[in-house]
């Protein structure tokens, strides 16, 4: 497909929320988790980002434990009134154990980290602000209420959730209105359509797709043996061993269109989650990660790419057949919680 300067289309996230382009931008690959970046590249992806009408642009305080919300600010700062920001807390890490993963809900917590990617942002207000993770030991209404206090206190304008169940995303918005629901949706992952997804459309709450290549499986251009020492996908189940060889094999349907169509992979994968907007009755957003301008414009070009009835049937049983979980800790998605 082109990748002209056509701008994309927009949806709103939530009844009330912000107007977004329909795909936004994933910047944590930019300072981490992925390998080696380039950091003058990675900001010229921010701009040409901008260019081609993508607004939403998504970061956390867990990457690169607050480096990529530092690397981000000067350009949020710079284009402040076109750039919707959303960032997320709730996921700790420690200086001393680059291992150490733990789980934040607490309403103090919550307060010391907005202030914390307030600062390291340099922004006066976070557009969509998450929580990354769910911690089941604290009570919902009270993580919440937290996140709406923020709200009142003009720190955030809108309030969103990662990985909850459906029932989780209905009690969240009767104590304050969810914006935005971000989980993985891919056609490697389809479990968020299980409670989350009818949940969401029922409150209108927008899905915020994130990893919806697949974390570069869809692509198809994927090699294992090609990842860098400190590429954290080595350790993902989906990319190991005989798992990787397997899902592999499970992209072939999706190369088989590419091909036909003159597009690549990528973008077969990302019509297809564009699509789901029209399948499930509600505003879809994927946030694709690039750190390269030359990716972003083909990543771009595929919201203008419609798949039709046999093409999307032949895509449909992929997920089902995908070897090997998510994450190699399962305890702190939506899944586990609905076991």
């Amino acid at each position: 497909m082109s990748s002209s300067n056509s701008t994309i289309g927009t949806t709103r996230l939530g009844t009330d929320g912000p107007v977004v382009g329909v795909q936004g931008l994933g910047c944590m690959g930019m300072s981490e988790f992925y390998g080696p970046t380039d950091t003058a590249e990675a900001l010229a992806t921010l701009e040409r980002a901008l260019e081609l009408g993508v607004t939403l642009f998504d970061t956390a305080d867990i990457y690169g434990s607050g480096a990529n919300e530092e690397l981000i600010g000067p350009f949020v700062r710079a284009h402040r009134e076109q750039v919707v920001l959303a960032t997320k807390f709730s996921i700790e890490r420690r200086a001393d154990d680059p291992h150490y993963r733990g789980i934040r809900n607490d309403p103090a917590y919550i307060r010391q980290a907005v202030d914390a990617s307030l600062r390291r942002l340099g922004v006066d207000v976070i557009d969509v602000y998450y929580m990354h993770r769910r911690d089941p030991q604290v009570p919902l209404a009270e993580s919440v209420g937290a996140m709406g206090e923020l709200v009142a206190a003009g720190k955030v304008r809108h309030l969103g959730l990662s990985e909850v169940t459906g029932p989780e995303l209905r009690e969240a918005h009767a104590v304050h209105p969810i914006a935005a629901l971000q989980s993985e949706w891919s056609l490697f992952a389809r479990g968020v359509e299980r409670s989350a997804v009818p949940a969401a459309a029922e409150l209108g709450v927008a899905l915020v797709p994130y990893s919806p290549l697949g974390r570069g499986f869809l692509t198809g251009s994927f090699d294992a043996g090609r990842l860098a020492a400190d590429d954290y996908r080595r350790h993902l189940p989906q990319f190991t061993g005989d798992n990787a060889a397997g899902n592999d094999e499970l992209i072939a349907p999706v190369r088989r269109i590419a091909a036909g169509r003159g597009v690549t992979p990528a973008q077969v994968a990302l019509a297809w989650v564009q699509q789901r907007a029209e399948v499930h009755g509600l505003s879809v957003v994927p946030i694709p990660g690039t750190r390269k301008r030359e990716r972003l414009a083909e990543n771009v070009a595929a919201t203008g790419l419609r798949l039709d009835k046999e093409e999307l049937a032949e895509l449909e049983p992929i997920a089902g057949r995908v070897a090997g979980d998510r994450y190699a800790d399962m305890s702190s998605t939506a899944e586990a919680r609905e076991l």
